[in-house]
């Protein structure tokens, strides 16, 4: 049976100032939802908060994971039950193999893997995501490009496995190649194990290979319309000032 991640009247502030004003969504698995929006309405602000970041302070609301009660877990505890944020400025690691750091975030997650086990785990998920084998030797994002920066991310995910992954502006800074690239990634790690996933996003272009199943557009921390890939249509071609004008 397939699970829900709820997102019930949610309120969240960061140092005091409220960000989310009542965030209602419910996502299940299999399911692409995109959440648009401008600047500051607070996008980034949910995918943090469900991650667990202590800086984002849930002032009212609840969030389950099926019938588990998220919000009353550490963020390491939110990952064993399945959830999943792909950062949008991932972190580099100089002197941490891209395999070690997997390693630990695997046997983190899912409980020590034999390394035979978690080797070929890793070399299968490579070459799913059409990576080169010597990627597994670098440092953790050292030195990487911005496509090799979510690629790691979507390797990452892979192996993680999780019920919900939750993509904070994966496209930012990525060229057009590196685009369909990663985005072929998530589509095969969804199609894989079921994984639904909450696209955060300003522009239309990922949702080209990403095909959401809805829109939802973010603006001062509410929800204020919800569509279809129509939608993201619509966006790109009026821009946000005309459809806030009217649903604001």
């Amino acid at each position: 049976m397939a699970l829900t991640l709820s997102i019930k009247n949610l309120h969240v502030s960061v140092e005091g100032k409220p960000i989310l004003k009542g965030i209602n969504l419910d996502v299940t698995q299999g399911e692409v939802h995109a959440i648009m929006g401008p600047n500051g309405g607070g996008k980034s602000t949910l995918a943090y908060a469900l991650a667990g970041h202590p800086k984002y302070e849930v002032e009212a609301g609840e969030v389950f994971l099926g019938d588990e009660n998220v919000l009353e877990m550490s963020p390491d505890e939110r990952a064993q039950h399945g959830l999943f944020l792909a950062f949008q400025y991932p972190t580099a690691i100089p002197g941490v193999s891209m395999a070690n750091f997997l390693r630990t975030a695997v046997n983190a997650v899912h409980g020590d893997m034999p390394i035979t086990q978690f080797r070929k785990l890793l070399l299968d998920k490579m070459e799913m995501l059409k990576m080169d084998r010597s990627f597994a030797r670098r440092y953790l994002n050292d030195g990487f490009s911005g496509g090799e920066k979510k690629r790691a991310e979507i390797l990452q995910m892979a192996l993680l496995q999780p019920k919900f992954a939750v993509m904070d502006e994966t496209d930012s800074g990525l060229d057009i190649d590196a685009l369909r690239i990663v985005s072929e990634g998530v589509n095969a790690v969804k199609a894989g194990n079921n994984m639904g996933v909450i696209v955060i996003t300003h522009y239309n272009r990922i949702l080209n290979y990403i095909r959401p199943d809805f829109v939802h557009i973010l603006v001062d921390g509410r929800i204020i319309l919800s569509g279809g890939q129509e939608l993201a249509e619509r966006l790109e071609a009026e821009g946000y000032d005309q459809i806030i004008k009217e649903h604001a």
